[in-house]
């Protein structure tokens, strides 16, 4: 069940009953599938820097993001998505460790147009791969966005040569898409990074197929 109230931001949502133990239910599922190829949770902070943007990710992302001063005029938003955090994490703190594995679930915020399956704070479910010891790393990635977009249905597409949308990627990457969805039909892109690989899963998407 989705509420909303008089004064409610557009493109937000109060979400209660039935539709939370559904989205429950997938994400422990995600969660399943992402802890048995060896990943381990990180929790990311929803406030940053607005350079860890800046610096990583291109102009569509930077002309949506919710940017504003804190109290001593330094410039801060509310995180876009979730890999630039990671790579500046593998920047500081990893650069020695090999093949570190991350999974998250964390809400995020674009101000775009809203419409369904797009909003302005959304859920994103994620998977990095930090420094990779073994070129199969892509192909394994891809595999498991192909098992859990399969929790919700069977009829999608995966390209797995494009270009992504964000300026640090350093090769094609991969989409997959679920066409019952319409304009909205995207549910998981990713690719490889200076400092590892990994995609992101839109769990408000993939929460729409075969509703």
């Amino acid at each position: 069940m989705e509420l909303r109230i008089e004064e409610q931001c557009r493109g937000v949502r109060i979400l209660a009953g039935e539709e939370v133990k559904q989205r429950r239910r997938l994400l422990n599922a995600l969660i399943d599938i992402a802890e048995a190829n060896g990943f381990n949770e990180i929790i990311l902070p929803s406030i940053e820097p607005a350079s860890v943007y800046v610096n990583k990710a291109g102009p569509e992302v930077l002309s949506q993001m919710y940017v504003f001063p804190d109290k001593k005029g330094r410039s801060l938003c509310l995180r876009p998505e979730a890999t630039a955090t990671v790579q500046l994490l593998a920047d500081k703190h990893l650069k020695q460790k090999k093949n570190q594995k991350f999974w998250y679930f964390e809400r995020c915020w674009r101000y775009e147009k809203p419409q369904e399956g797009r909003y302005r704070e959304f859920y994103q479910f994620g998977v990095e791969i930090i420094n990779p010891d073994k070129p199969s790393c892509r192909e394994e990635l891809l595999a498991m966005a192909e098992q859990m977009v399969a929790l919700k249905t069977d009829a999608y597409e995966v390209a797995s040569a494009v270009k992504r949308g964000l300026d640090y990627y350093t090769e094609a990457g991969f989409e997959i898409s679920v066409p019952a969805l319409g304009a909205q039909k995207q549910v998981v892109g990713g690719g490889s990074y200076k400092q590892g690989i990994g995609f992101g899963l839109g769990f408000d998407r993939l929460m729409l197929c075969n509703k």
